[in-house]
């Protein structure tokens, strides 16, 4: 069961494809290389990577880094590489994800973890991570490396501040927000800043691409935050309230917690910290988030990230490549799994 979040699926559906039109060429060769590189002669690399690469993801990341090289007129083949590269880094951190949060569902299918164990996945991860960086070094853009590193190891880092903060209710909405910009959005930004460094574009127009990027990012894991309570299993790819059940303290459990009365904030306490969930647990949260406007609430801050994103791409001459990357915005804020 849960909340009903108005989302716009046709702007949903529409958002996404002009952008998917406008890169489908590129993407034909960014898939080809993704096969050829998770080839291996150990066999169980290529059944692990392919079982979570083939399965429906919408392969926007990669996407953004191909807009926005061809919004600012690249001509070379590098993009198709990094955007590769990009990829790669989102799959290995999923792999490492779902091991780290005992996840056993992802994008509509059993976690690699739960058919090949935690070890397969997290080595896995490492193998894709590996190629990732080889492509780079492919490339031959050290300005590239290095923002594609450095957004590897902030990942990292907030995928260890998560894990300081999981089931800490007394986490702040600031506390989050540093969480999310370094675990999700600093993936986004990176994927959309190598795009104008690659076409040697000013500084300025770099700025703007990772700014997007970055809002970009912060919106879409807000909406994930949302959907987790409001969605519903079969359009979100995992079970509704799989972050209430493994205590992930996200943007609705802060805002309900901090607006909260005596008796809701032990309610948090007691089946977030002390994971002591009983049966009708997540019915009451969803109507103590309800009560406290939580999801509508995430969805604004959403929206506000989103504007954000628009704004960035203010510096850049109206063209094809742009509208698709501001339908994009719309896409992430009023998409329904």
């Amino acid at each position: 069961m849960g909340v009903v979040i108005p989302l716009d699926e046709k702007a949903a559906k529409t958002g996404i494809e002009g952008l998917s039109a406008l890169v489908a060429k590129d993407m034909e060769r960014v898939n080809q290389t993704i096969v050829s590189r998770t080839g291996s002669d150990v066999t169980m690399i290529p059944e692990v990577a392919n079982h979570l690469i083939s399965s429906g993801g919408k392969r926007l990341r990669p996407m953004l880094t191909l807009a926005t090289a061809g919004m600012c007129g690249y001509a070379g083949e590098g993009h198709v590489k990094l955007a590769a590269s990009v990829e790669f880094m989102h799959t290995a951190t999923l792999l490492h994800d779902d091991v780290v949060d005992e996840s056993d569902m992802r994008r509509g299918k059993l976690a690699a973890r739960m058919l090949w164990g935690n070890e397969a996945s997290v080595l896995v991860g490492d193998f894709l991570l590996g190629q990732a960086f080889k492509m780079m070094v492919e490339v031959g853009s050290l300005e590239c490396l290095d923002v594609l590193s450095t957004a590897a190891t902030v990942i990292a880092e907030g995928e260890v501040m998560q894990l300081a903060a999981a089931k800490d209710t007394e986490t702040t909405e600031d506390d989050y927000l540093a969480v999310i910009r370094a675990k999700t959005a600093a993936l986004f930004a990176a994927a959309a800043e190598v795009g104008p460094i690659l076409a040697r574009n000013s500084k300025a127009d770099i700025a703007a691409c990772r700014g997007y990027g970055a809002n970009l990012g912060i919106a879409f894991q807000l909406i994930d935050d949302a959907l987790d309570y409001g969605g519903s299993s079969a359009k979100l790819g995992k079970n509704v309230g799989d972050d209430f059940r493994e205590g992930k303290i996200t943007l609705p459990i802060v805002l309900s917690f901090r607006r909260g009365n005596e008796a809701e904030r032990a309610f948090w306490k007691r089946t977030l910290e002390e994971g002591d969930v009983h049966d009708g647990d997540l019915e009451q949260a969803l109507a103590v988030m309800r009560k406290h406007r939580a999801l509508e609430d995430t969805v604004e801050r959403a929206r506000h990230y989103g504007a954000m994103a628009r704004d960035a791409l203010e510096i850049f001459p109206s063209s094809p490549w742009k509208q698709a990357l501001r339908d994009v915005v719309d896409f992430c804020i009023s998409r329904a799994y």
